[in-house]
């Protein structure tokens, strides 16, 4: 049986779970269950396949996108990269939605800035590299080094694909199969209890992009933060019929000019991402969406400036975040 990747972008999350229990990425012949303990695997990944000869117990990540989700799984972490410090990370460049869970594990820096630095990768002696097929965290020229050099490197494309996907795989690849599972089950049952605190008041919601590095953009249904809002009980909107997205390159959100926000925003309230009450300020002073009735009506929110990419520490916070807003009274 060939090994089997699957992608649960523009899944429900209802739809999602059982999905995962059964498909929790079959590797190297087998279902799943018959794998937990087996060694050596064989990883088909982004970038082709890697074999495992043991279960990883010196784990470092390049990609500051999935380390969150390690953390989730309970995989043996070392070290992992920093991003440059700024307002979605703490002061040593670790994202803020689960630094605090890395500096209470002992998780170091691998390298700062995302600057590529194979010398510090060896010095960690790591026995898996988890690496990334895009973004700016991205090393995978770099990969035929590390594997030269006798590193095994799991490269993941987190651009489309949820966070329990990639859980589930990396679950598989680093032997921690129940750990990824328990970490998705939480998850859903604190989503169905969110759920059933909000009070969507019937809303129809645009997830918004405002002026993020100069971009403007709506959410795609099949993004994981418009899945997650729907698990909520919320209506998503997206980009209206006719209207065709700056480009055609596969992504999450649509992107347009800031002359068409009034025409893309289709929602009567709006949820905008990666922001502060301060950033629905500014969209709420924007002059070309002064007769928007999300705006007129002042129904704009902000999903926290940790919603930029969805991983089990930043759902929760964007769970919280909702419910501050429309849990019930």
């Amino acid at each position: 049986m060939s090994p089997v990747r699957f992608s649960v972008a523009g899944s429900s999350f209802a739809k999602l779970l059982p999905a995962l229990l059964v498909l929790v990425a079959v590797i190297g012949g087998g279902p799943a269950s018959a794998q937990e303990g087996g060694w050596p695997r064989t990883i088909r990944h982004a970038a082709g396949e890697t074999v495992l000869a043991a279960k990883p117990r010196r784990i470092v990540s390049t990609t500051p996108s999935v380390t969150g989700i390690l953390l989730a799984i309970d995989a043996p972490l070392v070290a992992t990269a920093a991003t440059t410090p700024g307002p979605l990370s703490d002061p040593k460049g670790f994202f803020s939605q689960w630094a605090p869970e890395a500096d209470r594990r002992g998780v170091k820096i691998l390298y700062p800035n995302l600057n590529f630095d194979i010398e510090a990768v060896l010095g960690w002696k790591p026995d898996l590299v988890i690496a990334s097929a895009t973004g700016q965290d991205s090393i995978l020229p770099h990969r035929a080094e590390l594997e030269a050099l006798g590193i095994p490197t799991l490269v993941v494309d987190y651009s489309n694909r949820s966070w329990q996907g990639l859980a589930a795989d990396l679950g598989t690849a680093t032997g921690h199969e129940g750990e990824a599972r328990a970490a998705i089950d939480r998850f859903e049952a604190e989503l169905a209890e969110a759920a059933r605190a909000i009070d969507t008041r019937g809303a129809r919601v645009s997830v918004v992009g405002y002026n993020i590095a100069g971009s403007y953009s709506v959410a795609r249904l099949s993004s994981p933060v418009a899945t997650l809002l729907a698990a909520l009980g919320f209506a998503i909107e997206t980009l209206p019929p006719g209207m065709t997205p700056n480009t055609t390159r596969p992504s999450d959100f649509a992107f347009f000019s800031r002359e068409n926000l009034s025409a893309a925003i289709t929602g009567d309230t709006v949820f905008l991402l990666r922001a502060t009450e301060t950033d629905v300020q500014a969209f709420l002073d924007e002059p070309v969406l002064a007769n928007h009735p999300a705006v007129r009506a002042r129904r704009v929110y902000p999903l926290g400036v940790t919603s930029f990419r969805i991983d089990p520490y930043s759902g929760r916070q964007i769970m919280a975040q909702i419910r501050r807003h429309f849990g019930r009274s």
